[in-house]
């Protein structure tokens, strides 16, 4: 559970760092405009619309901020417990992968699909990149199951 924790707030911070900040393709609210949630527009193209995008992309990396701390107390209390090198841990690498893969498809399901408040890239093709965000995140979350399963349980 702790790795799972960790790794939604490491697959946010991919996401918030990458997609919002270096490459700009989207930010928390840039697909607003929408009658789905019945937010008003936030466009990126002016001033008031990336202050409030900057803002609630602010929120959201306290979010994953928390999720690492969190994920990384528990980490350390359980290393205390059983004295064993979790960090070398298949349990711990792949239950992280199922927290990242996690975190893709709640928030690419909850932000992208059912609220609309962005997307992973705005544009002609944004089916398409709001699916990959899926896929993979539904390939992390296999993929860091089959591999934890090798490991060995590093509870006390």
């Amino acid at each position: 559970m702790p790795a799972t924790i960790l790794g939604v707030g490491m697959g946010g911070f991919v996401d918030g760092i990458m997609l919002h900040q270096v490459l700009q393709w989207h930010h928390m609210l840039s697909s607003t405009g929408s009658d789905r949630i019945g937010l008003r527009e936030y466009p990126v193209t002016t001033v008031p619309g990336l202050e409030m995008n900057t803002l609630w992309d602010g929120f959201f990396h306290v979010f994953t901020w928390l999720s690492v701390l969190t994920g990384l107390a528990l980490l350390y209390a359980r290393m205390n417990r059983t004295g064993r090198p979790v960090w070398r841990s298949r349990e711990l690498w792949g239950w992280l992968a199922v927290g990242w893969g996690l975190f893709n498809v709640v928030e690419g399901l909850v932000d992208h699909q059912i609220l609309g408040i962005h997307h992973v890239r705005s544009g002609p093709h944004q089916t398409w990149w709001d699916m990959g965000f899926l896929l993979l995140g539904a390939l992390l979350i296999v993929g860091g199951w089959l591999f934890q399963r090798g490991g060995t349980r590093t509870e006390g």
